[in-house]
C-alpha cells in the first residue's frame, strides 16, 4: 500500500510539474514572438533581451524543472573562479539539498576575499570551521539581534523619512534614497565613515560586484574593485584609530568589537577591520538593489501596489512587507546562488532526476526556480501576502545565509513606507520610470512620481 501511495504522488508531482511547464512553454514562445516583431534593435538582442526578463527566466526554469531538472554541461559559464563545467540545478528540493550541503558544495570567494581585506579572508569566504565559528560568534556578540529593533530600524525610519521629504512629488528611487539609508546605517550604526556619503556607496558598489556578480572575471571591474577595497580599508583603519585616540565608547558595531577585544585579544583591530570590510560590502548594494526591484514588482501589479499603499499609509510595517518581499520573490538580487563541488558526488540521490556533478564543477542552484516550484509553493504564479517565510530564499540559505538578513528583513519597508504611502504612485514618464544600472548591475536610477 505504502509503494502504491507513493507512485501515486509522484504521479501526481509529475504531472503538476508538467502542467506548469506547458503553460511556461507556450508563454515564452509568445514572448519570442513579441520580441521578434518588434522591430527595435538587431534580432538577436531583441530575443535575449526578452528572454533574460525575470518573468521569462521563470517560465525556463518551470519548462526545466519538467524535462531536464538537474544537468551538467562541460563549459564554463563562470571563469571568474576556477571551475571544470557548470551544473544547474532547479526543483525547490534540490536547490535546497545542495545549499544544505556545506562539506559536498562550497563557497568560491577566498581568492577574492583575501585581495580585499589584503591578505586574511573574511567568514563569507569560509567553510565551516572553527575560525568559521569564531568570527561569526563574535560578529554576533557586536551586532545584536535586537539592535534591529531598538537601533536598526528606528535610524532607517528616520532617515527614510527625511531623504524622502525632500523630494514630495517626484524621487529618483535609489539615488535619492535606497542608496542613502544603508549608506547611513553603515556610517550611525556600524561606526564606519566616509568622507562623502557616495564613497562609501562607490566601495561597496564596486567590491560586491566583483566579488559575486562579475561572472568573466572582467580586469577593468577587479581594478575598480581593488582601488576601492584599499580605499575602504583606509576608511575603517581611520575608524579604529580615531575611536581608540578619542576614548569613546559609542555602543555601535565598531565600539562593541573594540570592547570584545579585552576577552578576545585574537580579534585584533585588523580582524575587526576585516569583518567590518564584508559587512559594509555586502549592506549598501543589496538592500538598495533589493528595495527598488520590489517597488518595480509592485508598480507592475495595479491591486498589489493598492495593498502595499494602503499598509505603508497605516504604518503597518509587517503587512507592507509581506507585500515587498512577495514582490521580491518575482524578481530576487540573484536568481541563482553558485558553489562549486568539493568532489565528485550525486545529487537527488534515488530519484528519476539524479544527477551526478564531477569534482570541480560549478553549481548553479536556482533560487529563483525554487520559489516558484508548484511542488514545494502553494500556486507559485499568484501573487500572494500569506505565504509563510520559509518558502522564500531571498538572501541565500543555510549556513552562508546573508549574515545581516534580518537587517534587510525589517529595514527595507521602512525604507520604501514614505514612497509607497503617496497617492496614486506611478513610475515617471520614458526610461526615467524604468531601472537604469548606469552600466553596473544595480540600480542607479528608477524615478517614481506621485499627486
Amino acid at each position: 500500500m505504502t509503494l502504491l501511495k507513493n507512485i501515486i504522488a509522484s504521479l501526481r508531482a509529475y504531472a503538476l510539474t508538467l502542467a506548469d511547464a506547458i503553460v511556461a512553454f507556450f508563454s515564452l514562445l509568445a514572448v519570442a514572438a513579441r520580441a521578434l516583431l518588434s522591430g527595435k534593435g538587431p534580432l538577436k538582442e531583441r530575443l535575449v533581451g526578452a528572454l533574460t526578463l525575470p518573468s521569462s527566466q521563470i517560465k525556463v526554469f518551470a519548462v526545466l524543472r519538467a524535462v531536464l531538472p538537474n544537468f551538467f554541461i562541460a563549459k564554463q559559464l563562470i571563469t571568474s573562479y576556477e571551475n571544470n563545467g557548470t551544473a544547474f540545478v532547479t526543483r525547490a528540493t534540490d536547490v535546497i539539498e545542495v545549499l544544505d550541503r556545506e562539506e559536498d558544495f562550497a563557497v568560491v570567494y577566498e581568492p577574492k576575499m583575501r585581495a580585499i581585506t589584503g591578505g586574511p579572508n573574511f567568514f563569507l569566504g569560509m567553510q565551516n570551521t572553527a575560525q568559521y565559528q569564531h568570527d561569526t560568534s563574535l560578529m554576533k556578540l557586536a551586532m545584536r539581534r535586537d539592535d534591529v529593533e531598538t537601533l536598526v530600524t528606528p535610524l532607517a525610519r528616520a532617515r527614510a523619512e527625511a531623504y524622502a521629504s525632500a523630494f514630495p512629488t517626484r524621487i529618483d528611487v535609489p539615488q535619492e534614497l535606497t542608496l542613502r539609508v544603508p549608506s547611513a546605517i553603515v556610517a550611525e550604526y556600524f561606526g564606519v565613515s566616509a568622507q562623502a556619503e557616495t564613497d562609501a556607496i562607490h566601495w561597496a558598489t564596486s567590491l560586491f560586484w566583483w566579488l559575486f556578480v562579475d561572472l568573466k572575471g572582467d580586469p577593468a571591474i577587479e581594478t575598480k574593485a581593488l582601488m576601492a577595497a584599499a580605499e575602504l580599508r583606509k576608511a575603517i583603519d581611520a575608524a579604529i584609530a580615531a575611536r581608540k585616540a578619542s576614548g569613546e565608547t559609542k555602543d555601535d558595531v565598531l565600539g562593541r568589537a573594540l570592547d570584545l577585544q579585552k576577552g578576545a585579544p585574537e580579534f585584533d583591530d585588523l580582524a575587526i577591520r576585516n569583518n567590518l570590510i564584508g559587512l559594509v560590502i555586502g549592506a549598501i548594494p543589496t538592500i538598495s538593489k533589493a528595495s527598488v526591484q520590489a517597488l518595480d514588482q509592485l508598480l507592475d501589479r495595479p491591486e498589489a501596489l493598492a495593498g502595499a499603499h494602503a499598509a505603508a499609509k497605516a504604518g503597518d510595517e509587517a503587512l507592507l512587507g509581506a507585500y515587498l518581499f512577495e514582490a521580491l520573490r518575482f524578481n530576487p538580487v540573484n536568481p541563482v546562488i553558485y558553489r562549486r563541488a568539493n568532489r565528485s558526488t550525486v545529487i537527488a540521490a534515488n530519484t528519476f532526476r539524479a544527477r551526478k556533478i564531477p569534482e570541480g564543477a560549478m553549481v548553479l542552484a536556482a533560487n529563483l526556480s525554487a520559489m516558484f516550484d508548484p511542488l514545494k509553493i502553494e500556486k507559485p504564479n499568484e501573487f500572494r501576502v500569506d505565504r509563510p517565510w520559509g518558502e522564500y530564499i531571498l538572501w541565500g540559505y543555510g549556513l552562508h545565509t546573508c549574515f545581516g538578513a534580518y537587517i534587510n528583513r525589517a529595514v527595507i519597508p521602512a525604507i520604501l513606507r514614505p514612497v509607497l504611502a503617496r497617492p496614486n504612485l506611478r513610475r515617471a514618464a520614458g526610461t526615467a520610470g524604468q531601472i537604469d544600472g548606469g552600466g553596473t548591475p544595480f540600480p542607479q536610477h528608477f524615478v517614481v512620481e506621485s499627486d
